[in-house]
């Protein structure tokens, strides 16, 4: 329920921001000459998902590595639940190191840390690495596999179906520059991530003798200011392709690119869109994310009261040199909230409204997790409001 609510309000925003205001010049931009070279390409603005520039968004092409943005983001979800930690050993089977293609030679038998494999998917495109946490979370790459497609629905995913965790050739493997946008803008939710792919190397096993070093196929991480990730991809089929995410005054913004024939022209052209986004535009924070803006009330929990909080950080976007002034801010809490609630359950809205318009309209969660009250609690509770009436 929490995760169809958010796609829910995720997928109303992000087709909102195909109207926004900030775009009305919207079709002489998209005839800029900023991903020339590439099949497929879109940049958007993260915290609003405004669309910003898009050429052929919506064509179905494969992914090749930037599915691992999708795998990683699974990862992330799984961190963030408790159901790992980064701490944690992951042994490699003789399947997860049989992959081909990118890789940090896993042995069979081998372990490592959650940290040390989401170092190698994320800097180095481990495929060895991809598939064993897979097999870790899931229990085998399919069942993980099937877990990545039930997320990109729940995110509204209209043209992207995976077939496996690496983005090695496959039938009926692909995705499109929205949709990877979409993965994208839901994985920097988790502002860890890019402590992994915002590395432009780093080593692994560093006290044996089979000491690696891993380089981040990303190298727009060290030579473009304010890249701090995501993901490259190369296959034959597909071409030269990234999903890359900057930060500059505050601003966040992700551009991607399918189909560029180097990778010369991709980082071009990723650099091409990341500059018109930082000269032209700029978002106002209204919100950080985990900032408390209610309290609700929890019914037949130990704790009756919980403290709601945003769920990621809230922005509006203009172009440069507009103010943003008169919005409305709306708190939309649940009619009814029981226990139990998990840290990070979904209770309501906050919604920045201006003239009338719905700018923003965003998942607001619980702080903390309220256990169900036990019969005793729920007696004293019950008799101490008894006696408070008489």
């Amino acid at each position: 329920m929490k995760r169809s609510l958010s796609c829910v309000l995720g997928i109303l925003l992000f087709l909102s921001s195909l109207s926004n205001p900030v775009l009305a010049n919207q079709k002489s931009e998209e005839t800029l000459a900023l991903a020339e070279n590439a099949k497929s390409a879109i940049l958007i603005e993260r915290d609003t998902g405004t669309v910003l520039y898009q050429k052929n968004p919506d064509e179905k092409l494969p992914p090749a590595s930037m599915t691992k943005v999708m795998t990683m983001l699974l990862i992330m979800e799984a961190l963030d639940s408790g159901k790992i930690s980064l701490d944690e050993k992951v042994r490699t089977s003789e399947h997860a190191a049989s992959m081909g293609g990118s890789q940090i030679f896993l042995e069979p038998g081998e372990e490592m840390t959650v940290k040390e494999m989401l170092q190698g998917i994320a800097i180095g495109s481990g495929n060895d690495a991809s598939v064993a946490m897979a097999e870790h979370i899931a229990g085998s790459e399919e069942e993980f596999v099937a877990m990545m497609n039930e997320r990109g629905k729940e995110l509204g995913l209209k043209n992207t179906n995976f077939v496996n965790t690496t983005g090695l050739p496959a039938q009926d493997h692909y995705s499109t520059a929205r949709d990877m946008a979409v993965v994208a803008k839901e994985l920097l939710k988790y502002e860890q991530i890019t402590e992994f792919t915002g590395l432009y190397e780093a080593y692994l096993r560093e006290n044996t003798d089979k000491k690696f070093w891993l380089v981040n196929t990303n190298r727009l991480v060290k030579f473009y200011d304010g890249v701090d990730g995501l993901k490259t991809g190369y296959t034959n089929e597909a071409k030269y392709c990234l999903t890359a995410t900057a930060k500059r005054d505050g601003m966040r913004v992700i551009a991607v690119v399918f189909g560029a024939p180097t990778p010369k022209d991709r980082n071009a052209q990723i650099s091409k869109m990341l500059d018109y986004a930082f000269a032209k535009y700029k978002t106002h924070r209204m919100y950080e994310k985990d900032a408390v803006v209610a309290e609700a009330t929890v019914s037949k929990g130990e704790n009756n009261k919980v403290e709601v909080v945003t769920s990621e950080s809230i922005s509006l976007l203009t172009r440069k040199g507009e103010k943003v002034d008169d919005v409305e801010k709306k708190v939309v809490i649940n009619d009814k909230i029981r226990a139990p609630l998990q840290k990070g359950d979904e209770v309501g809205s906050l919604v920045l409204v201006k003239n009338g318009k719905v700018l923003v309209e965003s998942p607001l969660v619980v702080k903390d997790s309220v256990e169900k009250a036990s019969w005793w609690t729920l007696y004293k509770r019950t008799f101490g409001n008894f006696a408070k009436v008489n």
